[in-house]
């Protein structure tokens, strides 16, 4: 059997992705931060959501991706609304956050997530962590930490 393989473009890369997701997450917490100053939090991540949503839902229009309700599991139903609450939770903490200390720590702090998204993986996912990649959990978890302490 032949298999063919295109070539990997940055645009199919997960890492592509992911470095650009740091990228924004990063100007997410300067633009919040100036963005916060004036503001009640709580309006804050209300007013930032209204954006996320115009955007995605012109996203969605312009790529034709929208899919039927009722073609989505009831499994999956239930776990984007707990992810759209944690979500909405995470954004009101990270919020409040910036509205009392500074961007350079906060956000360190809040990117504690990726430890712990490495241990529920393994607790919840059943994932399998490497010595190596324990130990990057753990240098991470240190190196947030000493950020954060400035």
């Amino acid at each position: 059997m032949i298999r063919y393989h295109a070539m990997m473009t940055p645009l199919a890369s997960w890492q592509f992705w992911a470095l650009l997701s740091a990228v924004f997450a990063a100007l997410t917490a300067i633009f919040a931060k100036v963005g916060v100053e004036e503001v009640n939090s709580d309006f804050a991540t209300f007013f930032r959501t209204v954006i996320i949503l115009i955007v995605l839902g012109g996203i969605l229009l312009a790529t034709n991706q929208f899919q039927p309700l009722r073609t989505i599991s009831a499994k999956s139903y239930l776990f984007l609304c707990l992810s759209g609450l944690a979500t909405g939770a995470s954004w009101i903490c990270y919020f409040r956050a910036l509205k009392l200390g500074n961007a350079s720590q906060v956000a360190p702090v809040d990117k504690l997530s990726v430890v712990l998204v490495a241990v529920f993986g393994v607790v919840f996912l059943s994932e399998k962590l490497s010595l190596l990649n324990w130990l990057g959990v753990c240098l991470m978890t240190v190196g947030a930490l000493l950020v954060a302490m400035l």
